[in-house]
C-alpha cells in the first residue's frame, strides 16, 4: 500500500502565494468551503493539498494542512474545504471569520502519490477507480470525481465507486453533488450513528461486506485511494487487501488531530 499525508513532499522550492477569497460555501454545521483566487497558480492534480498559513498582526504565524476539493481546470481558481476543529489555530477562522475579500497565504500543491490521473486518448483507459472516505477524508476524494466528470470521454469514461461513511446526514459534505453523481459514477452512504429515513443499511461502521456490496472485485484490479481518520484507513486497507485486492494498488491518505 501506498501512505500519503507527510506535510511538504512534493513542495520542493515553492514559494507562498497569496489566495483571495471568492466564495464561502457551507458544507456541514462545521465545516466550509472556500473557493479561492491564486494568483500564480502553479496548477495541480486531484488528491494533492495545500499548506494555509495565517499571520497575526503581531507577526505570529500558524499553518494547516488542507486538501484540494476541486479538480485541476488550468485556472488560478482552486477550492478548499475545512472542517472546524474548537481548540484549532487555523480552522476557526478559515470557517467561522474569513469574507469574500480576505486574503491569506498558501503553499502547493503538495503531495505527489495520492492522485488520480484520468487517461489522455492515446493511453490505454485506467482501470475502474474505488474511493473510500470517512468523514472530511472525503474531500480529495471529491476533487478525483470531479476531475474524471471532466475527463469525460477523453478520460476513457473510468467506472468509479464511491463508500462515503460519515456519522448522520447533517454532516455529508458535498450532499447535492452526491444525490446527482457524474456519469459514470456511483456513490453509497454509509452511516454509522443517524440515517436518513427510509435507509436500509444498519448503523455501523464500514464492514467488508460494504466493500463486497458497492466497491469493485479484485479481479478487476481496481485503484483503490482511502482517505480518513487513521484507524478508518488502516481498516479499509486491511479488509481489501484480506479480499484479495494487491497492496500496490491501494493508496491511502490519513489525518488526525496536530
Amino acid at each position: 500500500m501506498t501512505t500519503g499525508s507527510t506535510a511538504g513532499v512534493g513542495v520542493g522550492a515553492r514559494p507562498w502565494l497569496v489566495a483571495a477569497v471568492l466564495e464561502v460555501r457551507r458544507e456541514t454545521p462545521t465545516a466550509s468551503t472556500l473557493v479561492l483566487d491564486v494568483d500564480g497558480w502553479p496548477g495541480h492534480l486531484a488528491g494533492q493539498h495545500v499548506d494555509v498559513k495565517l499571520t497575526a498582526e503581531d507577526g505570529y504565524s500558524a499553518q494547516r494542512s488542507y486538501s484540494l476539493a476541486s479538480a485541476p481546470d488550468g485556472t488560478s481558481r482552486i477550492e478548499i474545504a475545512v472542517q472546524n476543529v474548537a481548540d484549532g489555530e487555523v480552522s476557526p477562522y478559515l470557517v467561522g471569520a474569513v469574507e469574500v475579500g480576505d486574503r491569506f497565504e498558501i503553499r502547493g500543491p503538495v503531495g505527489r502519490w495520492f492522485v488520480w490521473r484520468p487517461s489522455t486518448p492515446t493511453e490505454t483507459p485506467s482501470p475502474p477507480v474505488l474511493l473510500v472516505g470517512g468523514g472530511s477524508g472525503i474531500v480529495p476524494l471529491r476533487a478525483m470525481v470531479r476531475a474524471q466528470a471532466a475527463a469525460g470521454s477523453s478520460g476513457g469514461r473510468v467506472p468509479f465507486r464511491v463508500l462515503y461513511s460519515v456519522r448522520e446526514p447533517a454532516e455529508v459534505y458535498f450532499a447535492d453533488e452526491w444525490a446527482h453523481p457524474p456519469a459514470g459514477v456511483d456513490v453509497t452512504t454509509l452511516y454509522t450513528r443517524r440515517a436518513p429515513a427510509g435507509s436500509r443499511r444498519p448503523l455501523g461502521r464500514i464492514t467488508i461486506e460494504d466493500l463486497d456490496a458497492h466497491g469493485w472485485p479484485a479481479e478487476f484490479e481496481p485503484r483503490c485511494y482511502i482517505c480518513g481518520p487513521t484507524n478508518f484507513v488502516d481498516t479499509v486497507a486491511d479488509m481489501l487487501v484480506a479480499r484479495g485486492h494487491a497492496p500496490a494498488n491501494i493508496r491511502t491518505e490519513r489525518f488526525g488531530p496536530s
